[in-house]
């Protein structure tokens, strides 16, 4: 829905062709979410059966050209007004792997969380050089203003992983110390019953 909603934005600005609004997307979000020309036009047909925009000619060198219609600036409208639902979050692979990895027959989960937290930690590394560069000079447009706030959100979300990971190795340390201390259950005593049945197979 992001793309959908992100070309109806920018068809707001006026028309555009396909691979225009695939450079337009990925020059406003740093190229992090990088978009293939067929992807956009499957998009645009979506958007045109549903009304929200119309093909608008050709430019100079022979372009389709898409316009938003009232009803695309409607959607926009809505999607910029409507808070991102939190209620159904999207399956997220490292807690899958976590989740599975406890309890997995020969998976030493504390290397799992220890690899994964040295790639969380070079990505965050990574995010915070490439906004030291776009920091060098002052953002001189929209597109490096948002491709800013793009990388502040990656560079967040990377260091609540990397949070989350520290959390998860101290509760399995915590669980491990539990289940250490925990005094073992003694043998069952066999009962008479179980006791003839084992002098009679004797």
């Amino acid at each position: 829905m992001s793309i959908r909603h992100g070309l109806l934005a920018l068809l707001e600005r006026g028309p555009r062709y396909g691979s225009q609004l695939r450079t337009e997307f990925e020059s406003r979000t740093g190229s992090t979410w990088p978009l293939n020309v067929g992807q956009v036009y499957t998009t645009l047909g979506r958007l045109e059966r549903d009304g929200l925009v119309a093909q608008d000619g050709e430019d100079d060198q022979g372009h389709s050209l898409y316009s938003i219609s009232d009803e695309g600036r409607t959607e926009l409208r809505n999607w910029f007004e409507t808070p991102v639902d939190r209620s159904s979050p999207p399956r997220d692979e490292l807690a899958i792997k976590l989740a599975m990895a406890v309890g997995a027959p020969g998976v030493d989960i504390r290397a799992v969380i220890q690899s994964q937290r040295h790639h969380t930690v070079k990505a965050m590394q990574d995010y915070t050089r490439l906004k030291a560069q776009a920091l060098a000079d002052e953002p001189a447009n929209r597109d490096e203003v948002a491709w800013l706030l793009v990388l502040e959100q990656l560079i967040f979300q990377a260091e609540a992983e990397a949070r989350w990971l520290d959390h998860c190795e101290s509760r399995l340390v915590r669980l491990a110390e539990a289940a250490a201390t925990e005094p073992e259950t003694p043998a069952a005593t066999p009962g008479p019953a179980r006791t003839a049945r084992a002098r009679a197979r004797r």
